[in-house]
């Protein structure tokens, strides 16, 4: 039997080749988005490559879209098997430069979309006893640059809340994975909000200079989704970050990130890290 998904944010970028990388296994395919153009475009590439497709309109920031989805997909459908939470905005500024608007604005997408995501479907997915959820964070909810606390933040509590929702969910049988990819070229630029001109730049460096691709990614949320596997890093450079977070020195570990951002956000402090 083929997967039915629904995914948020699936009219661009990495939502885009979620959808496109479960349409190749004839999967019946739900995109969720703002953006209704790009979403009838996504609709019939969806179809073109060999799945069934549905798009919704739908914001993240309102749960009623979200549970008139599930509703729509239990009725139509007879349920969902994934469920991907991945619409996500980003930001970008220091500390003084990044007004309590911009945090309220990117936490109210990136993290309580997330949430409103998680409590429109768990309900259906436990009543199937069975199903999985993916969360899309970021490599920023697991190394923190400079310049960028309100994303970083956002992201961060994108990992915790997995955790917590896989140590919930385990026992109806239902799957959790969160994922963690660094910054990739994609359109995520086009959300940036900064009053920061540093830091936006020291973004826009970040999405040039990967070495991975949204499709990339896509085949490892698949790939993770088959295995069960909970955290999900597809950059093999930031399996070594990780592990380089973990094992160190807690005064290593921040020096060495000092030098490694410095020359993408020239503007954060230069300052050594030590012991308290």
């Amino acid at each position: 039997m083929s997967d039915r998904i629904f995914i948020t944010g699936g009219a661009s970028g990495l939502g885009h080749e979620i959808a496109l990388r479960w349409a190749r296994t004839g999967a019946r395919v739900c995109i969720g988005d703002l953006h209704d153009v790009r979403g009838a475009q996504v609709e019939a590439e969806i179809r073109e490559a060999g799945g069934t497709a549905l798009f919704v309109h739908c914001d993240v920031t309102s749960s009623a879209d979200l549970q008139a989805v599930a509703q729509r997909l239990a009725s139509e459908w007879g349920g969902v098997d994934i469920v991907v939470n991945n619409a996500g905005v980003a930001t970008a500024g220091t500390l003084e430069a990044e007004p309590i608007e911009q945090w309220e604005w990117i936490l109210n997408i990136n993290l309580l979309g997330v949430v409103r995501g998680c409590q429109a479907f768990a309900p259906l997915l436990r009543a199937q006893q069975r199903g999985h959820i993916v969360n899309i964070a970021s490599m920023a909810g697991l190394v923190h640059p400079p310049g960028m606390g309100s994303y970083n933040a956002s992201k961060a509590a994108v990992v915790a809340f997995s955790e917590t929702l896989h140590l919930e969910l385990v026992n109806d049988n239902i799957g959790v994975s969160v994922v963690c990819p660094s910054f990739f070229q994609t359109n995520l630029v086009e959300s940036l909000r900064s009053t920061d001109p540093k830091a936006a730049a020291g973004v826009q460096k970040l999405l040039n200079k990967g070495r991975i691709t949204a499709a990339g990614v896509a085949d490892s949320v698949f790939n993770a989704v088959q295995a069960n596997q909970f955290l999900v890093l597809p950059h093999a450079d930031d399996r070594k970050t990780f592990r380089m977070k973990s094992w160190l020195p807690r005064r290593t570990y921040l020096n060495k990130m000092r030098h490694l951002t410095r020359k993408s956000f020239p503007g954060s402090p230069a300052a050594t890290v030590k012991e308290a």
